[in-house]
């Protein structure tokens, strides 16, 4: 007598289409097909690249033997203006990027320290805004009525502001604070209705599925049935939509530096360091190349990456 063997399924969340090969998880074939996209492939190599080297900041620094704060004025010329000594901004063995034209301090180690306050902000802003949007999001999706009345007027009202002036007004207007900590929740106070609308879309395409309705049913509460059913099954789009999002926090908190209401001296950001670059990027043009080069590398990796992630954990979102 044969006897036939069901494969298991893939678990919630997980990407759809083949059966899952055995002995390998959804998500290792999630990577598998990361790493056969060449985009991707770049994305993700680059991305670990960055975070390695902000994660590694300070032992990274010390290796190139200057920190992010120290002046070394024998690396630029008094007689002209501070420009740095040698070609291409002062690039040499003692300072691997070339230094900052007045003051000598190392570029390696202040676009390295920079990463670190820049990507630093990124992903705790861009958490504030995945927690606070999913949770919205399946809350008015799941409960609808009033619940979901107040929570999309909410998303509306948030929308409506024009939201790069009044992180403007708000940064400004705060004076002393943790700068890093206010970025991260004024920039999550405007752009968690994002995620949010999607997640809203989910829920309310999910919660009258058979399973769900089997677990009501059932007598599972409301809080069993978001976290064991509507949850894992919106996983997906999430992870996707949150990849997404992080190149638009960089850019945000570049933009905010740039703009003079952002991290403030001495503490370093790519943003900060192209603002303080464009005074000299007519005789010293590297010194405004270097951090311009690491934030598009920054932005365009979590870009890509992101389109990938996209394309296979939310293949029909990706169509529409």
């Amino acid at each position: 007598m044969s006897t036939t063997t069901e494969a298991p399924s893939a678990p919630a969340g997980a990407p759809a289409g083949p059966a899952v090969a055995a002995g390998r998880g959804p998500w290792r074939l999630v990577l598998d097909q990361l790493w056969a996209r060449g985009s991707a492939r770049f994305g993700l190599v680059t991305v670990g690249v960055l975070v390695l080297a902000a994660a590694l900041a300070g032992p990274l620094s010390a290796l190139g033997g200057w920190s992010p704060e120290e002046f070394d004025k024998r690396a630029v010329d008094a007689y002209l203006g501070g420009m740095p000594r040698g070609g291409l901004g002062g690039i040499s063995t003692r300072h691997w990027l070339g230094v900052e034209p007045i003051t000598g301090r190392d570029l390696f180690a202040r676009v390295l320290h920079g990463g670190q306050v820049s990507l630093l902000i990124a992903f705790t802003a861009t958490a504030v805004v995945v927690v606070t949007g999913t949770l919205a999001g399946v809350s008015a999706g799941y409960f609808g009525g009033r619940t979901d009345a107040v929570l999309s007027r909410l998303m509306d009202l948030t929308m409506s502001f024009p939201s790069l002036i009044f992180m403007i007004a708000m940064m400004s207007v705060a004076k002393d604070v943790n700068r890093i900590l206010l970025i991260t929740l004024v920039i999550g106070l405007f752009t968690w209705p994002g995620i949010a609308r999607v997640v809203r879309g989910q829920t309310l395409s999910l919660k009258h599925r058979e399973y769900v309705e089997a677990a009501r049913v059932g007598g599972a509460r409301s809080w069993r049935i978001l976290t064991r059913e509507i949850l894992p099954n919106v996983s997906g789009p999430v992870i996707a939509y949150t990849t997404l999002l992080i190149p638009g926090m960089i850019a945000t908190e570049a933009a905010l530096s740039y703009l003079g209401v952002g991290v403030r001296p001495p503490t370093p950001s790519w943003g900060q360091m192209i603002a303080e670059s464009i005074a000299h990027y007519e005789t010293d043009p590297t010194y405004f190349l270097i951090p311009t080069a690491f934030l598009f590398l920054a932005v365009l990796a979590f870009t890509l990456l992101g389109d990938a992630l996209r394309d296979i954990l939310d293949p029909r979102g990706a169509r529409s």
